[in-house]
């Protein structure tokens, strides 16, 4: 079997969407012929396994883009075509492209069609979108993959395809050390794209809430995002007179990612929508305890007794950091055990990529 993935992004900047194409790509090219189709840019990931073919950036290349997507269909001939992402114009003639030639077409949407990210900009972005070709592009797909079956069950409210298949997401745990000291450091991490969606202004506020327990605590905030938003966090911050607790560090990858997440305490995400959340995955693999909302499919945490699955917002999320920051080395140290086995008994890379197979060859 032949499969081309299109995704827009395999920067380092881009989040979840690039971390999956990677640990999709060494675990789905040792099985089958991969190609991944992308725009380039300075700081791409590395991905195995795989041809990667370069399509060019702007919107005055769009059309040669189809022609260079147009030709690699023609000598590839693949089975299958699967788009990762919605929105973006490129996604729709792409589809149409391929499907056109006669190849099948999986739309992967990584959560942008969960209610939060329809709502956002909705009379502006979303709604031009959906009416020009968004909600034909989901009609016409051969099959929906999500992530999560939360995500999922938003998908199929949506009334526009109901073929939709869920297949959780996974790791390379072998490649992830377990950490070996949960001695407290009074360090709380947040690691993700510094963007709106993540809910950090509630982090902030429990924060501020919590000032004289925290004495003594720093909070890390690890990632890179939009400038101007990054500089009204630190304001608001400054407001408060928080800024000896808040410490921006920007992107983080490779070894340094992994010893940031094995040397904090606990692990924070208040996002309010995520299809699955890899930051929290990671954690978790890392043996790093985690606290995260319930705009996320990880009722898991809950279950494994490995951190707190809250609601969105400060007020829950000022109690569940009250509660973590109180909790002894051993009791830590069980969590961390039980994050680890979450995630090598149910989230492994293998098995999704072996999943998708099979999806791909019912089709």
């Amino acid at each position: 079997m032949k499969i081309i993935h299109y995704i827009r992004s395999i920067d380092k900047n881009s989040g979840g969407t690039s971390t999956y194409m990677q640990l999709l790509a060494k675990e789905l090219g040792g099985i089958e012929e991969l190609h991944v189709v992308t725009h380039c840019s300075n700081d791409d990931i590395e991905l195995e396994n795989c041809q990667i073919h370069a399509l060019k950036n702007g919107w005055f290349s769009i059309w040669e883009n189809m022609r260079m997507f147009s030709q690699l269909i023609e000598e590839v001939q693949p089975d299958i075509v699967n788009i990762n992402g919605c929105w973006l114009p490129e996604n729709a003639l792409i589809q149409r492209c391929a499907q056109r030639k006669g190849c099948k077409v999986v739309i992967t949407p990584h959560g942008m069609l969960e209610p939060w990210i329809l709502k956002r900009h909705y009379w502006t972005r979303k709604f031009p979108a959906l009416a020009l070709y968004q909600k034909k592009t989901i009609q016409n797909a051969n099959c929906i993959l999500s992530t999560a079956k939360s995500e999922c069950d938003n998908i199929l409210k949506l009334g526009y395809n109901n073929n939709v298949h869920v297949i959780g997401l996974g790791l390379d745990t072998e490649t992830i050390k377990l950490r070996t000291d949960w001695k407290q450091q009074k360090k709380i991490l947040f690691l993700s794209r510094i963007h709106v969606k993540k809910g950090i202004e509630f982090l902030v506020q429990a924060v501020d809430s919590l000032r004289n327990e925290l004495n003594g605590w720093k909070i890390i905030i690890a990632g890179e995002g939009d400038a101007q938003y990054i500089e009204q966090l630190k304001k608001i911050i400054a407001e408060k007179k928080l800024e000896h607790i808040f410490d921006f560090i920007g992107g983080v990858y490779g070894e340094q990612k992994w010893k940031i997440y094995q040397s904090a305490d606990f692990f924070v995400l208040p996002t309010y929508s995520e299809n699955f959340g890899y930051v929290i995955a990671e954690a978790l693999a890392s043996g790093t305890p985690v606290i995260t909302t319930k705009g996320t499919p990880w009722q898991d945490i809950e279950t494994y007794h490995c951190g707190k699955w809250i609601d969105v917002g400060s007020k829950p999320l000022s109690e569940a950091i009250q509660q973590m920051i109180k909790l002894t080395d051993a009791e830590r140290e069980a969590m961390g055990q039980n994050a680890r086995k979450l995630i090598e008994e149910k989230y492994s890379a293998k098995v999704m990529a072996e999943k998708i197979m099979e999806l791909y060859k019912s089709l």
